[in-house]
């Protein structure tokens, strides 16, 4: 986060916050964007051409951008995109297509945090096997943070969004698993719940409850895409 690199109290590094932002404006530009083309694409699969007809099937960033969930992304490590516009109930079936349609965001960032890990350990690999231990040099180690930043903001951005509280992605497949009374009673009060996830942000109880699942899925990413390197290295 740059607020926290700012603040910190200690050095700032300019080459730290470069490649911070750098990550950043790739997650706002590509990440985001993927994310939310996700749900539409699904959508449009799924019976709903809401977002196509409104022009939202595209990777065009200007599409997309919240501006006030990207700064607040450059900040401190949580924004938002514009939500792409979905229509329950053009879906062949609107409960369990709505969670499929929920999931598919989660599941993009997912995609793109493993992505990154790859990248991350091609680039750890080659560099050793060519110059040796280059931990120390600065720009490997801006490389290195880049990297490790984006795949953690992709992770952390999965995980958060399938909290099962209102607005997030959560909360619509778990109505999945609602019996259909609860489902409306969740559906009617969309908004109050969402209050609540407000609130939980606010005195930092979210960041505790997504600590560990975190930390799990970033292991599972990551052991993931050092398979293929442990491999060739063998």
């Amino acid at each position: 986060m740059l607020y926290s690199i700012l603040f910190s109290g200690g050095n700032i590094n300019f080459l730290e916050i470069v490649m911070h932002i750098v990550a950043v404006l790739i997650i706002i530009f590509v990440v985001l964007p993927f994310h939310e083309l996700a749900h539409g694409f699904i959508a449009s699969k799924l019976g709903d051409d809401t977002a196509k007809r409104q022009g939202r099937l595209t990777f065009n960033p200007f599409q997309h951008i919240d501006p006030i969930g990207s700064l607040c992304l450059l900040l401190v490590g949580f924004g938002w995109a514009r939500p792409v516009p979905v229509n329950m109930y053009k879906l062949r079936n609107p409960k369990r297509d709505m969670a499929l349609v929920a999931l598919a965001g989660p599941v993009a960032n997912l995609i793109a945090a493993f992505v990154g890990s790859l990248l991350l350990n091609l680039w750890t690999v080659l560099l050793v096997l060519k110059f040796g231990d280059v931990s120390d040099a600065v720009w490997f180690r801006a490389v290195t943070y880049f990297l490790s930043y984006y795949v953690s903001v992709n992770v952390g951005l999965a995980v958060f969004n399938l909290i099962p509280l209102p607005p997030l992605d959560g909360s619509k497949i778990l109505g999945a698993f609602l019996p259909d009374h609860l489902y409306e009673k969740q559906l009617e009060n969309e908004q109050q719940l969402s209050w609540v996830l407000i609130a939980l942000v606010m005195l930092g109880i979210v960041d505790k409850i997504m600590t560990i699942p975190t930390e799990i899925v970033s292991g599972l990413i990551n052991g993931l895409a050092l398979l293929p390197f442990l491999l060739f290295i063998r």
